[in-house]
């Protein structure tokens, strides 16, 4: 058994680098190491994340999510996919392994994580190392589901017809649909 170094980097539009460096067990479970990270970062802890096993260019892989959110007769895969069954190690294929996590899927903050370092000691729990920045407000990201440009007003302000939708123009007219023609059932 040994203990696990990551950086765990918060990725942000801020210039500022804010990261935590964190020791856990390589024998502990996704979901401790994800409950760390929320911790060393002051969040709350009470939407959905993922994990994304990932390569050199940060591309989204495996996931493992904080639920299971599999159907019965979704394909079994070899790899657990959910943050409780899946041990750290068992998802180290690389010395400098590299993850995703992403958590509140409608804030989209995003944690890139990657692997620095081995130590012989094994850590009981989890433990923040180095803090490098302050970290954000977790309530002071806007939902990334607002288009650039738009603020929130602007979407519900927005008059709603007869049958509570928003009438919006698309830049078609009902002639222009009709030049495609019919269609012969």
């Amino acid at each position: 058994m040994a203990g696990l170094k990551f950086r765990v980097l918060l990725d942000s539009k801020e210039q500022e680098q804010v990261f935590r460096d964190i020791l856990i067990s390589d024998q502990d479970n996704f979901e401790s190491f994800y409950k760390a990270i929320l911790k060393a970062y002051d969040f709350k802890g009470d939407q959905m994340g993922s994990f994304y096993m990932s390569n050199d260019n940060w591309d989204k892989g495996h996931e493992i999510s904080l639920m299971d959110m599999t159907y019965e007769d979704d394909a079994i895969d070899a790899l657990p996919t959910v943050m409780n069954k899946a041990i750290i190690k068992d998802f180290l294929e690389e010395p400098d392994q590299k993850m995703i996590l992403v958590y509140d899927f409608l804030k989209m903050w995003i944690f890139l994580v990657e692997l620095i370092g081995y130590t012989k000691d094994n850590p009981t729990s989890p433990e923040v190392v180095l803090i490098v920045g302050d970290a954000p407000i977790e309530s002071s990201k806007e939902d990334d589901l607002i288009f650039e440009g738009e603020s929130t007003e602007e979407i519900y302000d927005e008059e709603e017809d007869e049958f509570g939708f928003n009438d919006y123009d698309d830049g078609y007219s009902d002639d222009d649909i009709s030049d495609y023609g019919s269609y012969d059932y």
